[in-house]
Formats: structure tokens, C-alpha cells, sequence
């Protein structure tokens, strides 16, 4: 069992990792990861197969954003993930701030490393209805504004999901695309209700006809109210951890959708 920088060549392995999880990602997410974080991608070969992993993608000093912490089945038990996330730790050490979504399955493991719970985030999923939506120019990003409420520098990961798609509605912005199961939606930030269902219907208007899906806060009540009024419901309950000693603290409620439990 070798720990190895994960690289291109991996990506058939990966994706047998986030496969047997059934996540969403695609090839190029990882490549994405890879990209935004080329010494924070790490996992366990064993002759030859890629069988864990775990990523720290670095926003600035601000925040380290942990994710794909995945290990196939047959795997499981060996302690590989608390490996992997001790290896991960030690690189985010510096950094001000250490999050990631916690599946039900890993709040033990993150727990017993001194995360603590921040708050709740739940995949809401679409099944495929046609809807009408405006067109949008793509999206306009005041950073001032992103980083006050992402809290953190993320215009590197914005400028990689620029590459799909974005739109600007008056008073915010949203990004999308293609995943093994669905198309997301995410991340959307807006600053009133009226601007989140203009994106939502950008978005539905170009992939309506697939599965679709979008990461909410169940506690931002504008955003659970207008999510179901286009037929998402929740699949999924995740809770965000933060390492302690950093306190817990709520995100804004201007993010409509998150951008995916890998980046943040």
C-alpha cells in the first residue's frame, strides 16, 4: 500500500472510487481538483489500483477545503481515510480555516480528529421536466462581493467553472455543469430571491429536460422555499464540520447553492 500525489493518469481508478460512492463527479472534476490543488490531491495505491483518496484544495490563507475523501468497499476498515485525512491535515495546517461535508458515514471519523459541526447542507435532485428560462450573459463576478460571502478567495475554482457555463441575472450569479448522474446547479449567489429564480430558470431552461440538482442550507428559508417551487426535493443530509478551534459559523444566506461537496 503506497501513498502517491494523484495525477491524470489515475482518473480510471477514480473514477471506480467515486463510482462505487455514487457520486457525481466526472473526469473532468477531478482533473479540475487536480488543477486547483496539485500537492493537496493524495491516495492509496495498491498494485496498481488507486483503492482511497482525499483532497485539500487551498483557498489563499483563508480556508482549506477538504473533499473526495473516498475508499472502495472491499477497503474499508483498514484506517486508509484516517491516513489520508491526517496527511491532508498536516498541509492545511497554516490556513485559518479547515471545512468539509460530512457524509453520516465519516462525521465519526472527521469528530474524532476535532472537526465539529457547523451546520446542515442537503442535495436537492430534479427529475426531467421541460421549463422555459431566460437567456443570460455569463456571468459578471464582483470579487469584493464573492469573497464576502464565500469567505475566501475562490476566483480560481470560479474561472475553471466558467469554462461550462455561467449567467448574470441584475443581482447575481450562478455557474453550471454536467455530472455522472445529473447536471448541477452551483454555485449560485444572489442577493435577492427574484434574482436566485431568474439563474434557476437559466439553468432549467438549458438542462430541464435532464436529472438535476443543486446543494441547499436548510436553515436559508428563501432558498428551501423556491427550490421546490421548480420540483427539487432533498436526497441527501450532510453536515459541514469546521476543525476546531475555529468556531462554527452560518453560511450566507445570499448562496443559493452551493458548489458541490468537493469544492466547497
Amino acid at each position: 500500500m503506497q501513498l502517491v500525489h494523484l495525477r491524470p493518469d489515475h482518473l480510471r481508478g477514480l473514477m471506480e472510487l467515486k463510482a462505487a460512492a455514487h457520486w457525481n463527479q466526472t473526469e473532468d472534476d477531478w482533473l479540475r481538483i487536480m488543477r486547483l490543488a496539485p500537492e493537496g490531491c493524495f491516495g492509496f495505491d495498491f498494485e496498481g489500483r488507486i483503492v482511497a483518496s482525499a483532497t485539500s484544495i487551498r483557498y489563499g490563507q483563508c480556508l482549506a477545503w477538504i473533499g473526495m475523501v473516498l475508499t472502495l468497499p472491499e477497503f474499508r476498515g483498514r484506517g486508509l481515510a484516517r491516513r489520508l485525512m491526517e496527511h491532508v491535515l498536516q498541509l492545511s495546517r497554516n490556513t485559518e480555516a479547515v471545512r468539509l461535508d460530512a457524509s453520516d458515514m465519516g462525521k465519526a471519523l472527521y469528530a474524532s480528529l476535532g472537526f465539529v459541526d457547523e451546520c446542515p447542507i442537503e442535495r436537492w435532485v430534479r427529475e426531467p421536466g421541460a421549463v422555459a428560462g431566460p437567456s443570460l450573459s455569463a456571468a459578471r463576478i464582483d470579487p469584493v462581493l464573492d469573497r464576502e460571502v464565500f469567505g475566501a478567495d475562490r476566483s480560481a475554482l470560479l474561472a475553471e467553472l466558467a469554462q461550462h457555463e455561467s449567467a448574470s441575472s441584475r443581482r447575481g450569479y450562478a455557474f453550471a455543469r454536467p455530472g455522472s448522474n445529473y447536471h448541477f446547479f452551483g454555485p449560485c449567489v444572489a442577493e435577492t430571491q427574484a434574482d436566485a429564480r431568474t439563474l434557476i430558470e437559466w439553468f432549467l431552461g438549458r438542462h430541464g429536460d435532464q436529472p438535476t440538482a443543486m446543494d441547499l442550507f436548510p436553515h436559508h428559508e428563501d432558498a428551501v422555499a423556491l427550490a421546490p417551487e421548480y420540483g427539487f426535493a432533498p436526497v441527501r443530509h450532510l453536515t459541514r464540520m469546521v476543525l476546531s478551534p475555529t468556531p462554527p459559523a452560518s453560511p450566507d444566506p445570499r448562496i443559493y447553492s452551493g458548489a458541490g461537496f468537493e469544492f466547497g
